[in-house]
């Protein structure tokens, strides 16, 4: 059965997912590129952002390169929300901002955008296509898992998303990664939220050379 599924959603040893004041300058707020630290180190994550010339190869191979990579096999779908789309807030402007990734997203398959604003889809190169959904997380999941044809659908944050993702218990798998920053404030992943109530257990932990990996899955109903 396809599942829902988060892959490397980092946050700082003092509890934060971002930084403050996300805008065009600060895509994940002010200082929180240094939570993906470890990510963008990884030869996967440097392929997948095209940051490596033709024939050359760069970044780290190891365990945090293991896990971006594992992140994306399987995925036929992802959900998003319109935070990590973009800074812009409210109703739609125009129709210029298309994401920060450039025309190749690394996505490649269908990216469902929720939003209060409806919007056309845009196709972008490389596969990717967003799809801007304005009736709630359930039918995101829904649209999503159809698009995915039977393979999973990643979701992809930011923290305020996963939360509402959480609270109604239709996460099946979760992998989080502890940086080892510190940012002082910003946006919390975990804030209001009771993980044994809604039936999610740990289920491994695994040191990577620049970050640490932690595993929980959903087992029961919760209490």
């Amino acid at each position: 059965m396809a599942k829902l599924r988060v892959h490397c959603f980092s946050g700082t040893l003092d509890g934060f997912s971002a930084g403050p004041d996300q805008d065009l300058a600060n895509p994940v707020g002010v200082g929180g590129l240094a939570v993906f630290g470890w990510q963008f180190a990884t030869r996967t994550h440097q392929q997948l952002s095209g940051h490596q010339t033709a024939g050359a190869e760069s970044g780290a191979t190891g365990v945090d390169d293991g896990f971006v990579k594992r992140g994306f096999e399987g995925i036929g779908a992802w959900i998003i929300g319109r935070n990590m789309f973009g800074p812009v807030r409210g109703p739609w402007p125009d129709e210029s901002w298309k994401g920060w990734w450039g025309e190749t997203p690394p996505y490649h398959v269908p990216v469902f955008v929720l939003t209060h604003h409806a919007r056309e889809p845009i196709e972008m190169k490389g596969g990717t296509t967003f799809h801007f959904v304005t009736d709630g997380i359930h039918a995101a999941l829904e649209r999503a898992m159809e698009a995915a044809g039977g393979k999973d659908v990643r979701l992809g944050g930011g923290a305020s998303t996963i939360r509402e993702y959480l609270r109604a218990g239709l996460v099946d798998e979760m992998h989080t990664v502890v940086s080892p920053v510190m940012l002082g404030k910003g946006e919390r992943l975990w804030d209001g939220l009771d993980l044994v109530a809604a039936g999610y257990e740990c289920s491994g932990k695994v040191a990577g050379e620049n970050a640490t990996h932690y595993f929980m899955r959903r087992t029961a109903s919760g209490r």
